[in-house]
């Protein structure tokens, strides 16, 4: 399926920081809660991410991610996402983060 650059720029994906992160043992599948700060202009969003295969919450404060920010609102069990943090799955299938190999400023948008 091809799509044009104007529906590619639809999707708002933008570079954060994680605040935050906490187990999330209530998921149904093994997850970690994140709080990512996307810098003034859009603030810090909530996000549940199945990473647990090669992250821990403590590991991940200060990370920089990329998330689609312009989703709506999904809730996974008692805990609202506002954010898709994004990632890539290893030979395994668990998910990679995805980030920036370079310090970028907070709410950056890719393009």
């Amino acid at each position: 399926m091809t799509i044009s650059y104007d529906d590619f720029l639809k999707v708002d994906i933008r570079a954060g920081r994680i605040t935050r992160a906490e187990p999330y043992p209530e998921a149904r599948k093994p997850a970690i809660k994140l709080w990512v700060d996307f810098g003034p202009e859009i603030g810090e969003k909530k996000s549940s991410a199945q990473i647990t295969a090669h992250y821990q919450p403590e590991d991940l404060i200060g990370k920089q991610v990329l998330a689609v920010v312009n989703f709506p609102p999904r809730q996974i069990g008692k805990f609202l996402s506002e954010v898709l943090v994004l990632g890539l799955p290893d030979p395994a299938g668990e998910v990679v983060l995805l980030t920036p190999d370079l310090d970028v400023p907070l709410g950056g948008r890719m393009f």
